[in-house]
């Protein structure tokens, strides 16, 4: 049991994220990777070029580079093995625009909340309720999609699938070879061009209102080993679930044929087992998700997080005082008018931290003697054609 503040997630590839949204900076420690690792500041900027505000119109005008420092746990360009410290330092803060919010609550944001708890709490930024702490997420992630590239060619890809009311219809999209560079072809992240353009100007259309709008991303994980995961109350799938549950703004969590498995049969919904031409067990079909049992099961693990608008708007909204007074408040900051084109990568990186960790832990439990080869996989080959 890891007790703790809620800062640190992980068992045996463990990370724990810092800092605030107008402090020095933000970023994150990763206990546990393994080491002779390649690794550069390089591998994790392209990751956190992807998160970070004002890349266009639809995102937040908060201008920053979210330049990364590795300060410890490289060694040559290697990991040692040993703790691996990022840092990314703040640039842009403008504390001022938060003068309103420090004496009146935003509704459906944590300000409140942080209050009812701690009896104070940062304010300028939404401190760690700031999605600038998703930053150490991203960072981290990036050392974890690179462990898992190089250990079982796993791939994670995610994309936005709905803005508001624009819901791209499935099978549009398909998810055995969707690629990064189709989902970075446009500024809303969808890869169905004719989509991305109803989506962009849905955002379009609350943004000049000063409003906000919620959608759906998305997540896939290609080749993910079989074996991943633990009965009752570790389920890879509900390991996910809190996953992505903890990324700022969530509200709803699916994976496989989610709510909509509801209305199926159990006839209609069972993905049956056959023989591929490999000689290896497979379904024909994948209403599971890729996991079954709360173990994944070697395909194609779907997943699709639903995202709701963005609580800071610029309309003047009915609240209350830390002083108890009934009051309206025009919030003023830079913000986004709809979270889900940044909050890819941020969905990307939590999804590779949860099957890193996984595949450490089986591979010290499962593979530490040898394997019955009858039943089982080395972790590192027997991939997916």
């Amino acid at each position: 049991v890891h007790a703790g503040t809620g800062s640190s997630f992980g068992a045996l590839f463990r990370v724990t994220t810092f800092g605030e949204s107008h402090g020095g900076g933000v970023g994150c420690v990763i206990d546990g990777c393994p080491p002779r690792i390649p690794l550069s500041e390089a591998d994790m900027q392209v990751e956190l070029d992807r998160r970070r505000p004002g890349q266009s119109r639809i995102t937040t005008p908060r201008k920053e580079t979210d330049t990364c420092r590795i300060v410890s746990g490289i060694s040559e360009g290697m990991t040692t093995g040993t703790s691996i410290a990022v840092l990314v330092p703040n640039t842009d803060q403008r504390g001022h625009d938060y003068r309103e919010m420090s004496l009146a609550y935003r509704p459906s944001h944590a300000d409140a909340t942080y209050d009812f708890k701690y009896g104070v709490r940062s304010v300028q930024g939404g401190g760690r309720s700031s999605a600038r702490e998703t930053i150490g997420r991203v960072a981290a992630g990036a050392v974890a999609k690179k462990l898992l590239k190089m250990k079982s060619g796993t791939e994670v890809v995610a994309y936005v699938s709905q803005v508001h009311k624009v819901v791209l219809p499935d099978g549009v999209v398909d998810n055995d070879i969707v690629t990064l560079d189709q989902v970075e072809s446009n500024i809303v992240r969808c890869p169905d061009p004719e989509y991305a353009e109803k989506m962009i100007d849905a955002i379009d259309c609350v943004r000049v209102r000063g409003d906000s709008v919620g959608g759906v991303v998305t997540c896939i994980l290609r080749n993910v080993p079989r074996g991943l995961g633990s009965p009752v109350f570790d389920k890879l799938e509900a390991e996910l679930a809190k996953a992505m549950m903890s990324l700022p703004a969530t509200k709803g969590f699916e994976i496989g044929s989610g709510f909509s498995g509801t209305f199926m049969t159990g006839s209609e919904h069972n993905d049956e087992f056959y023989m591929d031409e490999h000689g290896r067990i497979r379904t024909r079909t994948n209403r599971s998700g890729g996991i079954q049992g709360g173990i994944s099961n070697g395909e194609t693990i779907t997943m699709r997080i639903a995202f709701k608008p963005t609580s800071t708007i610029a309309k003047k909204q009915n609240t209350v005082t830390r002083d108890k007074h009934e009051t309206e408040l025009l919030a003023r900051g830079r913000h986004d008018p709809c979270v889900v084109p940044r909050a890819v990568p941020m969905v990307e990186a939590m999804a590779a931290l949860v099957v890193v960790d996984q595949l450490m832990l089986h591979y010290a439990q499962c593979e530490l003697l040898p394997i019955n080869p009858d039943l089982q996989e080395p972790l590192s080959v027997g991939l997916l054609a």
